[in-house]
């Protein structure tokens, strides 16, 4: 995991866990939606962790000729960047994350759908669940920030 999602993750889950006390950054007064955001990005970086370990594993299959894995391959990395992005901009609560919390949805329903095309691959298993639940909470989140 890099340092950038390390530290964001980080924040997220010491805000979840011990109040706006634990990241002073996070004032949960001025924003009442600042709780989810923190949320959405722990969950968008759990996802986009997930995403980088398929992709990897993705990568492998298609070096040993499994060419039906390369577009699960490339699905993961962009989906990985684009959590990466979501999860940034919902730590810092920023104006744009809208925007990047629709894009997150659309990314992670494509690599879902591209995983589960190999349900009996654990690892693709689990990226594709990964992907489910931010897609969810990213689309919750969406509907808050309009």
């Amino acid at each position: 995991m890099s340092y950038q999602m390390f530290s964001v993750a980080a924040m997220a889950l010491a805000v979840l866990s011990g109040g706006a006390a634990a990241f002073p950054g996070a004032n949960l007064e001025d924003n009442p939606h600042a709780a989810h955001m923190l949320k959405c990005a722990a969950v968008c970086a759990d996802c986009q962790v997930q995403c980088d370990a398929c992709f990897h594993h993705c990568a492998s299959l298609v070096t040993e000729g499994k060419k039906e894995h390369a577009i699960s391959m490339n699905c993961c990395v962009d989906c990985a960047d684009c959590c990466n992005l979501c999860a940034t901009l919902c730590a810092r609560q920023s104006a744009m994350s809208a925007h990047a919390l629709e894009c997150c949805v659309k990314c992670c329903e494509q690599c879902a759908a591209a995983c589960e095309k190999f349900p009996e691959d654990k690892q693709m298993a689990a990226c594709a669940k990964s992907c489910r639940n931010c897609a969810k909470e990213c689309g919750a989140m969406a509907k808050m920030a309009k």
